[in-house]
């Protein structure tokens, strides 16, 4: 008997979904049964099932909120930064990108470091006593800025993702960039269209999706930052920067409340897939 497209599609993906079930399935229904539980490192083996009581203890933490606030915060601003100087960086030197395609491996250098590693080098270069930026810049200005400090350290850090992640952006921007038709160009330039016209007229729209998508994945990233932060300044003076994913981290390992961790990343979990599904709703109605 022979078999449908669809049923073979089935069988040769079967595999596959079975293998991802395994990796990722187990783990995610255990994290829902401990988000569940009253669960610590001693009852780890033997949960507790208590309802929403977890949730309700996340949601009445005001260091919670106060992490969901620094998130949304840290990932609207770093999406917003990332976006403009990427673009800007993209359509700036796209014309001596087209001469010299080596400049483009050298841009996005950044972006292949670790984030953990990129957090120990601010941690050494900003360091106050033995840091060589404070240093040069009491030196030559006569101010040695505290970088780490409460009052400073959420700009630090906001610098210090943009200057990682931009390069991302920049590499899909140019890529949309160049992928507008050239004979667009032309037939505006004929028409006698200035070049910042041209831009904001014909090459911003068209290159609009890319920046929707390049936008949101910053920000979900963004939102749920933890290795680059934690290693430069962990939770912050006074918990300034704790993001949700370190809010997880400290409950789950620092204070062993598991249950009350599992509640806090299934409502992680839940508000970006709501994001996720608003994009998609934004994208579809602009086709």
């Amino acid at each position: 008997m022979r078999l449908l497209p669809s049923q073979e599609n089935a069988i040769l993906a079967s595999p596959m979904v079975l293998f991802l079930l395994a990796l990722l399935g187990f783990p995610v229904v255990l994290s829902i049964v401990y988000g569940f539980s009253e669960a610590s490192f001693q009852s780890l083996m033997s949960p507790k099932l208590i309802g929403f009581a977890n949730f309700q203890l996340v949601l009445q933490d005001s260091a919670f909120w106060d992490a969901a606030w620094f998130s949304l915060r840290f990932g609207l601003i770093t999406a917003l930064l990332e976006c403009v100087l990427g673009l800007f960086l993209a359509v700036y030197l796209a014309p001596l990108i087209r001469e010299n395609g080596w400049m483009v491996a050298v841009l996005i250098i950044p972006m292949i470091v670790a984030p953990a590693m990129i957090g120990l080098m601010y941690r050494l270069v900003l360091h106050e006593f033995a840091g060589p930026v404070p240093y040069y810049f009491y030196e030559w200005l006569g101010w040695s800025p505290s970088f780490l400090s409460t009052g400073m350290v959420f700009k630090t850090i906001v610098v210090a993702e943009t200057l990682q992640w931009t390069p991302f952006a920049f590499l899909l921007f140019l890529t949309a960039y160049q992928a507008i038709p050239q004979d667009i160009r032309e037939a505006a330039s004929v028409d006698g269209t200035r070049p910042w016209r041209m831009f904001w007229k014909i090459e911003l729209p068209q290159m609009m999706p890319t920046l929707f998508v390049a936008g949101f994945i910053r920000f979900i990233d963004g939102f749920r930052v933890f290795d680059n932060i934690y290693t430069l300044v962990g939770a912050g003076p006074g918990g300034s920067t704790t993001s949700m994913s370190i809010y997880i981290y400290e409950t789950f390992l620092r204070r062993g409340e598991i249950g009350k961790a599992m509640a806090a990343a299934i409502l992680l979990f839940v508000v970006a897939f709501a994001i996720l599904a608003l994009g998609q709703s934004l994208m579809r109605r602009r086709r």
